[in-house]
């Protein structure tokens, strides 16, 4: 049974990647602008409405393009429909030796301040964006309005921190393809054919890593996640925070959300049944599950 099931959620992940990147624009879907701020982060930036969206994706995504950017700009459709110009903004390029997640939410508040006027009207952090989103919340809650972890815990779990590394270390030398099927071993160990794995391989490597990268700040950015327990600053954050996450992410166990939610003084859970890391960051609950959290007073968003 766990065999069967895992080779159809291959399969259909495959199917679902290959049909969202044959979608054409049409005229539901938002402009897409793509550049470049001063200070060398880039940015998708989506719609013209009055409220303001700051997105931080996994810093492994600094460059978006293809697949990635199309499922991304379908799943950002319904914010831009409430009225907001939603950025899609990757890490600062040229990381130095030693950066730290921390560092990376220094680099995104300084963005907020010099480019949005000091503040945001809501921020949301997904997978290891998530964890930019933390120190965020705990560090500079003045510079947004709300904030949203999707699939993000204090840490992820033993075995998927080694995953990450690993795949990091071949992405940096060339080796995409082969940085692929870690992550895809790793989050499908059921699966045994090996036609699967290869088409897992290729949708991962179209979906999760972006076309063009700095070697150098792959490394650097999979050892500051690496390196990151939220543990310490969790308890710290002032501000009320929507966590989203799927009970099947085998980047962070049920148990590290659990931990998490619990540290955070005012915590709102939605879990999403059945669905795994990739799964949760695409459902598409998550865009109605964010507005109706932004769209609560304060005082009752716990």
């Amino acid at each position: 049974m766990h065999k069967n099931f895992a080779l159809a959620l291959g399969v259909a992940a495959v199917g679902a990647a290959i049909a969202v990147a044959r979608v054409r624009r049409g005229p539901e879907t938002p402009e897409l602008i793509m550049g470049t701020f001063p200070n060398g982060m880039g940015y998708a930036r989506l719609g013209t409405g009055p409220k303001s969206l700051l997105w931080i994706p996994d810093p492994g995504h600094t460059g978006h393009r293809g697949t990635y950017l199309k499922l991304m700009t379908r799943m950002l459709r319904p914010f831009v429909g409430d009225g907001y110009t939603v950025f899609l903004v990757g890490q600062k390029p040229n990381l130095p030796n030693g950066c730290t997640v921390a560092d990376m939410a220094e680099d995104y508040a300084g963005l907020i301040v010099d480019e949005f006027g000091g503040k945001v009207d809501v921020v949301v952090g997904d997978s290891s964006g998530g964890l930019i989103g933390f120190c965020l919340a705990a560090r500079h809650p003045d510079l947004f309005g709300h904030v949203s972890i999707i699939a993000a815990g204090h840490t992820m779990t033993l075995a998927a921190r080694a995953a990450n590394l690993e795949s990091a270390h071949l992405r940096s030398a060339g080796r995409k393809t082969d940085a692929a099927t870690v992550m895809v071993n790793f989050l499908y160990p059921d699966i045994r054919a090996p036609w699967v794995k290869c088409l897992l391989a290729a949708v991962v490597a179209r979906v999760s890593f972006p076309a063009a990268f700095d070697p150098s700040d792959v490394l650097i950015a999979a050892e500051a996640v690496d390196a990151f327990d939220g543990r310490a600053i969790l308890p710290t954050i002032p501000v009320p925070v929507l966590m989203v996450f799927g009970d099947r992410d085998r980047f962070v166990a049920k148990e590290l959300y659990e931990q998490t939610a619990d540290l955070i003084p005012d915590c709102t859970v939605k879990r999403y049944e059945g669905k795994d890391h990739l799964g949760t960051m695409f459902d598409k609950r998550l865009p109605r599950d964010v507005l109706e959290f932004v769209r609560r007073p304060r005082a009752l968003q716990h």
